[in-house]
């Protein structure tokens, strides 16, 4: 099957299969928040990246393997509103950016910091923090050996342009950091799996970084 990364709430998931890892992709909620299961094809392991909404949607998706750990990109509310009930059902380990961690009313575990790995039975996520959307989002990078890299940026990056931010000098630290430890380290086939949204690829977007400068947003 085809993986296309358009998802609907109340619709199945879209599942992109790669050659060590299985990518489930569901939209939950209100706010349409889209949620990433991640699964070692290797160990069965099981990873899920924003516990936004819907728990019985996710635990569903999760089945009855369970998953090791749960990663909060950032710390607003839509992105963690299942995430108490989907650790409490599991008991998976919780990972958020070491600023963004106080913002999230479920504990978190292990405070993730630029450059820290994160692991799903052998497959490798790097973390690199970009600052804002929020103080502590975190990005996800799995650089697959086989093929192009895969981003999981939360709220910090979408088709069209850069997350929302409040002033200025937000938007100019979350164009910085995209710039030095996204675009300018990754390539153009890296795909992009946002936060809310239809899925794109650095590509698509690289040519529209002066555009989005000049509009400020």
């Amino acid at each position: 099957m085809t993986y296309s990364g358009a998802v609907r709430v109340g619709g199945p998931a879209d599942v992109h299969e790669l050659k060590d890892l299985m990518i489930s992709k569901v939209a939950v909620g209100p706010m349409n928040n889209n949620a990433y299961l991640l699964r070692c094809r290797a160990t069965g392991e099981q990873l899920l990246i924003d516990a936004a909404s819907e728990a019985a949607t996710l635990l569903t998706l999760i089945g009855d393997d369970g998953i090791a750990s749960v990663v909060t990109t950032h710390r607003h509310g839509d992105h963690w509103q299942a995430l108490g009930e989907v650790v409490a059902a599991t008991g998976a380990t919780t990972y958020a950016g070491a600023y963004d961690a106080e913002g999230i009313p479920v504990a978190t575990d292990v405070l993730v910091e630029d450059g820290d790995t994160i692991r799903v039975g052998e497959v490798v996520l790097t973390a690199r923090h970009i600052v804002g959307h929020t103080p502590g989002s975190i990005a996800l990078v799995y650089d697959d050996p086989h093929g192009h890299p895969h981003l999981f940026p939360g709220d910090c990056l979408f088709p069209g342009g850069p997350g929302r931010t409040t002033n200025p000098e937000e938007f100019d630290s979350l164009m910085g950091d995209l710039e030095t430890k996204v675009f300018g380290v990754l390539p153009d086939e890296t795909w992009v799996y946002p936060g809310h949204g239809n899925d794109t690829t650095l590509g698509a977007e690289r040519p529209h970084l002066a555009e989005w400068h000049a509009r400020g947003w």
